[in-house]
């Protein structure tokens, strides 16, 4: 049974007239008439009662119709779903994310992408630094927002740099420097340095590492953790310093400073990142959205600090 047959019978059945029906669809009467008779013999029941002058539908046809208008309403719906998911209004999206660069722009930019595609499913997956590039090389993410993508193959990836923020040193507010405006780099040689552990940052570890080493310093490494929360608990307590982006001050309280470093204009950027390879046609879509977001107004008002 053809998608054709079934859009013939239909206009025959409404128009109780073969020729009528013929004109209606744009074809030729005999056409009309060898597709009710091959469907007919498909299905080994007569559908219409026809002479020289009426055609009427016969109880089997009036029970069909009911059921042809509906598989053809099905693979007209079938046809509309498969083209809208062929350009990415219909799918999946795995985001991956950090939680500290993000927080001011990612919620709503979400809810305006599903405002406008509601038949994308996103999913949010919040990972340390570490975790995320592993999740988007393996493939579990579709895209990721992260900081300072340094992809060994770069034609394999994607990405887009959204902003850029100041590395600074956070300090417990008791700290014998808490009340400068700005430090010397210099003056942090001796101080004891609060870290996140290199296995779950490697490439932001040694980016650290090689920015205090062209100042011919070698950092006083006293600490490492896992995560960025308990860095800055650390430092909260006293036992260190840390080196951080400047957007990490959403983790912060009271208890703690951020104070520029003299004369280091070192930054980190904040990007989003894709596997060039991926067959996945919701991410231009959603790169589309993104890219209707103003960053540079955002952090002059302050939502990105």
């Amino acid at each position: 049974m053809e998608i054709r047959q079934l859009r013939y019978f239909i206009s025959v059945a409404e128009h109780l007239n073969f020729t009528q029906a013929a004109k209606r669809l744009f074809v030729a009467q005999p056409a009309v008439s060898q597709q009710i008779a091959s469907l007919e013999k498909e299905i080994g029941l007569q559908l219409f009662v026809r002479d020289k002058h009426s055609v009427q539908l016969t109880p089997a046809g009036k029970v069909f119709l009911n059921d042809a208008i509906d598989m053809l309403n099905k693979s007209e719906e079938a046809v509309k779903k498969a083209r809208k998911a062929a350009v990415g209004e219909i799918g999946q999206l795995n985001i991956g994310f950090l939680y500290a660069p993000v927080k001011n722009f990612l919620p709503a930019l979400v809810r305006e992408f599903r405002e406008k595609y509601p038949h994308v499913q996103i999913n949010l997956n919040h990972f340390q630094t570490g975790q995320i590039v592993e999740e988007l090389r393996k493939g579990k993410l579709d895209l990721a927002f992260t900081m300072a993508f340094r992809p060994e193959d770069k034609t394999e990836w994607g990405y887009k740099t959204l902003f850029s923020q100041p590395y600074g040193v956070f300090m417990n507010k008791n700290h014998r420097l808490a009340n400068r405006n700005c430090i010397p780099i210099i003056e942090l040689s001796h101080e004891p340095l609060v870290m996140l552990d290199r296995k779950e940052a490697p490439q932001g570890y040694d980016h650290l590492i090689t920015l205090f080493s062209n100042h011919g310093i070698f950092p006083n490494i006293t600490t490492q953790t896992q995560r960025i929360e308990t860095v800055l608990m650390l430092v909260e307590t006293g036992l260190g310093i840390a080196v951080l982006p400047k957007h990490l001050d959403v983790y912060a309280n009271p208890s703690l400073r951020f104070i520029e470093i003299e004369e280091w204009q070192h930054t980190v950027d904040i990007v989003v990142a894709w596997k060039k390879t991926s067959s996945n046609p919701s991410i231009p879509l959603f790169l589309t959205e993104l890219d209707s977001i103003n960053f540079r107004e955002i952090q002059n008002i302050g939502l990105v600090r």
